[in-house]
């Protein structure tokens, strides 16, 4: 990767591409340090650990690179983009003329592109009022009528509008992938202040013995989880297929041999954010609507959602939310395989194309043939997944190690990494070709 990134210095156009993309950068975390007017921040954030805990607000927070905790013009950041694109991509389902416009080459992903901007701006303003208004009824703002009300949502929707923008003059003009390095940024820029975190918490103060032990088991857990992200992230299941030899005139075209490659972590990181966003829909809506739990199953109920409350010794009751997270976690890896992946369209291709797959009729066998496949990845990438995400929920709960800094956050920074090399890599593989028929 770093001898990449050098080589990538070496031409111009991808360095400019770059640099670009450092000053995209620097913009977005400027906005992320200006406040909001009219929002006391101090006691937002004691309402934030108060009331919801950490599960929904510190996924938020982590995406926005601690923008929303901190209120600040980029608290929504891009949020509603991903949520839009995430709607969109759902809704090509029911809708078979959003499925037919994406599948109609560059003017059809420019028409998909326009109206996730749209819904975008539209779940901007919705979000924006909803936390406007929520924080008004908590007292939250230093004034609570109609004119700071429309001033703050105003500033969120446009900061968010604004952070979409950018991200999208990053793929037009940098190294493409805009609104996914800004994601990346926002996590990585979380990721000193938990380093800060955990280190008051395991080695401050501690004689050198304990300090040692604590800084290797930190570092052999950030390098473990690591290495089984990259492996999630990579690993592929190789499909052979062969495609029948045909005379065409006097030539003989065909009889090659390739695969189709079927990721194990198909549904990537969506699963996660589905299940986590499912889990805190309760408590959010108790405190929005703030509706009173009195009762002790109704509190403890709360809580095993939470994951802060998974794998504490004095919380076995929690392990129910944490099987409930896991249930939903597959049944979404599942649901989102079967949305992005369609077996029966890719064996009417190959059969199409006079491809098969060896030793399996062409048609409907192969049809069956690659959803027993699939299915048999998407176990194997459910259980890396879970790994994945329960690791530091494991550690949060058993020794309170709490940190912004999750397995979902890990497995998007590597993605992101991992295909923004693999860009770079390809734009200096077009320019050699280029310079060689010049």
């Amino acid at each position: 990767m770093w001898k990449t990134i050098r080589d990538a210095f070496k031409i111009k156009e991808i360095r400019n591409g770059l640099l670009f993309t450092l000053f995209i950068i620097v913009i977005v975390r400027l906005g992320s340090q200006i406040p909001t007017p009219g929002i006391n921040v101090e006691l937002l954030q004691e309402y934030l650990n108060n009331n919801l805990g950490g599960q929904a607000s510190g996924l938020l927070d982590s995406f926005t690179g601690g923008s929303f905790s901190q209120m600040t013009i980029f608290a929504l950041s891009v949020t509603p983009y991903i949520t839009s694109s995430i709607i969109i991509q759902l809704l090509q389902i029911a809708i078979p003329a959003l499925e037919e416009m994406q599948r109609d080459g560059e003017d059809g992903r420019k028409k998909m592109t326009a109206i996730t901007r749209i819904v975008s701006v539209a779940l901007a303003i919705i979000e924006s009022l909803g936390l406007t208004i929520g924080f008004g009824r908590e007292g939250l703002l230093t004034k609570y009528d109609f004119l700071h009300v429309l001033v703050i949502v105003i500033t969120l929707t446009a900061g968010s509008t604004f952070v979409m923008w950018l991200g999208e003059r990053i793929t037009d003009h940098g190294v493409g992938n805009g609104i996914s390095i800004i994601l990346l940024v926002n996590i990585v820029s979380r990721v000193p202040a938990d380093m800060y975190n955990l280190y008051n918490m395991f080695v401050k103060g501690k004689n050198v013995v304990d300090m040692v032990f604590a800084s290797v088991i930190i570092l052999a857990v950030i390098v473990l989880t690591t290495i089984l992200t990259v492996l999630l992230n990579d690993a592929e299941r190789h499909i052979p297929v062969s495609y029948a030899q045909k005379v065409q005139g006097r030539r003989k075209v065909g009889g090659r041999q390739t695969f189709i490659p079927l990721k194990v972590n198909t549904g990537n990181v969506m699963p996660i954010i589905f299940a986590s966003t499912l889990m805190s829909l309760p408590s959010i809506i108790v405190n929005l609507f703030k509706i009173s739990v009195t009762s002790k199953i109704g509190n403890n109920i709360l809580e095993g959602l939470n994951s802060n409350y998974w794998f504490r010794p004095s919380y076995n009751w929690a392990y129910i939310g944490l099987a409930i997270y896991m249930l939903l976690v597959v049944f979404f890896a599942y649901f989102y395989t079967s949305i992005t992946f369609n077996p029966m369209e890719l064996a009417n291709n190959l059969k199409k194309s006079g491809g098969f797959i060896p030793g399996i009729r062409p048609g409907k066998p192969t049809e069956e043939y690659l959803n027993k496949v699939l299915n048999y990845i998407v176990v194997i990438g459910v259980v890396g997944l879970l790994l994945v995400a329960l690791i530091p929920i494991f550690f949060n709960g058993r020794f309170s190690a709490d940190v912004s800094f999750g397995g979902t956050s890990l497995i998007i920074i590597v993605g992101v990494i991992i295909e923004t090399v693999k860009q770079i890599e390809s734009k200096m593989i077009v320019r050699n070709y280029e310079g060689f028929l010049n």
